[in-house]
């Protein structure tokens, strides 16, 4: 029967929505994880609730690009067991450009950068605490992306674009991880939730206004079904309805880039 390898997680974003759900599944399974978010009373409540010898918090704001070295840093100086780094933390807003003075280009880039930006940041400076682990030892970076990132939604296409890259960005960085001798055994594993009913969409004023607020899948079921997933070992683990799209709309694509990889190499 396959189980969860890793035994010491960071979990980015833990303080509500998929992110906390995770990480409690991970909890009842005997993981220790160490939720990380900008909400310091959230984080407090996780520790209180779970205890102190099954899981730790960290308060930091991934957008912060510059303090991201040190914060990575220090967390593993206090965790030095980390084997696995879950990229969760996202926000999705409007952009209605048929109403470009109305575009708030500063949120915009907060959202390039809290999806996007700062997990290439992450990736640079956790993967070579897990490169050095070595092959006997399974380490791995595991990212929520979305449904989106497959087929848009134009009422939020800059967060679309941004699980889009993250997507790509996915398959490239699995691809080299893959093709070097000091980094195969970091596996790269990617969850395409659809919607799910989470904080994601209550906190957008337009789509409680339309009775949206609810959309999608409850959090249980997507769980459920990604912890599956993540138990079997898969790479790719879409949810709920991206099972069928992810197959149908992505296998030519996936079929050019294995012909990429092996044609051009990965670096």
């Amino acid at each position: 029967m396959s189980s969860f390898p890793y035994k010491n997680v960071v979990m980015i974003g833990a303080t509500s929505g998929i992110g906390l759900a995770l990480a409690e599944r991970m909890i009842e399974n005997g993981v220790f994880v160490i939720g990380v978010g900008r909400r310091k009373d959230r984080l407090d409540d996780f520790v209180a609730k779970h205890g102190a010898d099954k899981c730790a918090a960290s308060q930091f704001d991934i957008t912060h690009l510059e303090s991201i070295q040190s914060w990575v840093e220090g967390l593993l100086k206090q965790h030095p067991h980390v084997d696995a780094v879950v990229l969760n933390s996202g926000i999705q807003r409007t952009l209605d450009f048929t109403n470009p003075q109305g575009i708030d280009l500063s949120r915009v880039h907060q959202e390039i950068t809290t999806n996007y930006t700062s997990y290439i940041s992450l990736l640079t400076y956790f993967l070579p605490h897990l490169q050095v682990r070595g092959p006997q030892s399974p380490a791995a970076v595991i990212a929520v992306t979305s449904g989106l990132a497959v087929v848009p939604m134009p009422r939020c296409g800059n967060y679309c674009a941004t699980k889009s890259a993250l997507h790509s960005l996915l398959w490239s960085v699995r691809a080299q991880l893959a093709a070097d001798e000091h980094s195969k055994h970091i596996k790269v594993v990617e969850i395409l939730p659809p919607a799910v009913q989470t904080e994601l969409h209550t906190q957008q004023p337009d789509l409680v206004a339309r009775g949206l607020g609810d959309i999608g899948i409850t959090l249980q079921e997507f769980t459920d079904e990604a912890w599956a997933g993540l138990t079997r070992g898969d790479d790719e683990i879409p949810v709920g309805p991206n099972r069928e799209n992810l197959v149908k709309m992505e296998e030519g694509r996936r079929q050019a880039f294995q012909g990429m990889v092996k044609n051009v190499g990965t670096k």
